[in-house]
């Protein structure tokens, strides 16, 4: 069976390569990340790459042409989303397409799917994902957040791109059954930004006081809705996440050519060599299971929810792993401000915890494992 990328697939990746490289270079994600580092004049994304990321088509890839997309499917998505992860784009794609725009795709009525997805192609919708009340693993009963008459009260945080989202996906109770509601946030919402690790991804604090809520899919159906959603997006993450970890590579291994130690490149020493070495079989590791993910996520195979746990939890390793090699490989230099080494490690760190920690990832594939053994 052949995983890799068709010949338009692979055209599609260079240019948007092509595109990301003229139009995202590390100086724009740098404006971002000293911006909201400093709290003079912070800006949350980099709004003119969103409307060329628009321009692009790329916000409607997956979104059936009916409601306003390209409707080229999941595939060309994947090779999208692993060249946003080799800028460290500072935009709010992840959260707006691979997790409000599949969910509205995957439970959305007809009248919500028309009223949202033209708009999310257009670039005219940011989502967030509003889940989790504080530290610790999400369950049903640690849910406080409630809806009565379709009316959300509650707290969340973090929300990743929550300062700047129109729209959000949120997780709670209704009638005491957790339900997954489409909360529109122009009113009833208290926002407060916090600090992360990774600056150039927002993230906020959401007050709900009465604001609207529309359920997807049924009454009490919120968690179950919520991993397949996941699952569609620890996929997309994942190459996202290999896109990364391929560019701290390359990065690590352009220094090591260069630097010069005792009147040898570095590169010529066994334990830069090692660090190399280690770093490739990791970032091959991982898009082995990225690309086994993307075929089951385009196929919609009931292997997905195993595929989507192995992709997540391999390419959550190799990019940390090669954010921190390429750290170390560059010597004292690589831990200072003015290398952009750091900010692939901040990014690394983001996209770990966003969709949910490796840790929750290992215990859903073992629970999907041994369920299917048993079957």
């Amino acid at each position: 069976m052949n995983f890799d990328f068709s010949e338009d697939q692979k055209f599609l990746k260079n240019e948007a390569r092509k595109f990301l490289e003229a139009n995202c270079p590390t100086s724009r994600v740098r404006k971002v990340l000293d911006a909201n580092s400093s709290q003079e004049g912070a800006t949350a994304y980099d709004e003119a790459l969103w409307k060329a990321v628009a321009g692009q088509g790329w916000l409607g890839a997956a979104i059936p042409e009916a409601y306003g997309g390209l409707g080229l499917g999941h595939i060309e998505l994947c090779a999208i989303a692993e060249e946003l992860g080799r800028v460290v784009a500072p935009i709010p794609f992840a959260s707006t397409v691979y997790f409000l725009a599949e969910a509205l795709m995957l439970a959305g009525s007809d009248a919500q799917k028309a009223a949202l997805l033209p708009k999310i192609a257009a670039g005219e919708v940011i989502g967030c994902v509003a889940t989790s009340e504080g530290p610790g693993v999400l369950a049903a009963s640690a849910i406080q957040a409630s809806v009565s008459g379709g009316r959300l009260s509650g707290i969340k945080l973090p929300v990743t791109d929550g300062d700047i989202a129109t729209h959000a996906l949120v997780l709670a109770k209704e009638n005491g059954q957790p339900g997954l509601f489409l909360v529109d946030l122009s009113a009833g919402v208290t926002r407060e930004s916090l600090k992360t690790l990774d600056p150039t991804r927002d993230a906020a604090r959401l007050t709900f006081d009465g604001a609207a809520a529309e359920r997807l899919g049924g009454a009490g159906e919120g968690l179950s809705l919520l991993e397949q959603v996941t699952d569609r997006a620890a996929v997309l993450l994942a190459f996202e996440q290999c896109g990364g970890a391929d560019r701290a590579l390359e990065m690590a291994k352009a220094y090591a050519l260069e630097r010069y130690a005792f009147g040898r490149v570095i590169a010529s020493y066994q334990a830069i060599k090692h660090k190399l070495a280690d770093m490739y079989v990791k970032n091959e590791l991982a898009r082995s299971n990225a690309y086994y993910g993307a075929w089951a996520l385009n196929t919609n195979a009931p292997e997905l929810p195993v595929a989507a746990s192995a992709a997540r939890i391999a390419a959550s390793e190799a990019f940390w792993f090669a954010a921190k090699e390429n750290i170390q490989t560059h010597g004292g230099i690589g831990f200072t401000w003015e290398v952009d080494a750091h900010l692939y490690y901040r990014r690394s760190r983001q996209l770990s915890l966003v969709a949910g920690a490796p840790r929750v990832w290992k215990e859903r594939l073992v629970s999907h494992l041994e369920r299917r053994n048993a079957a």
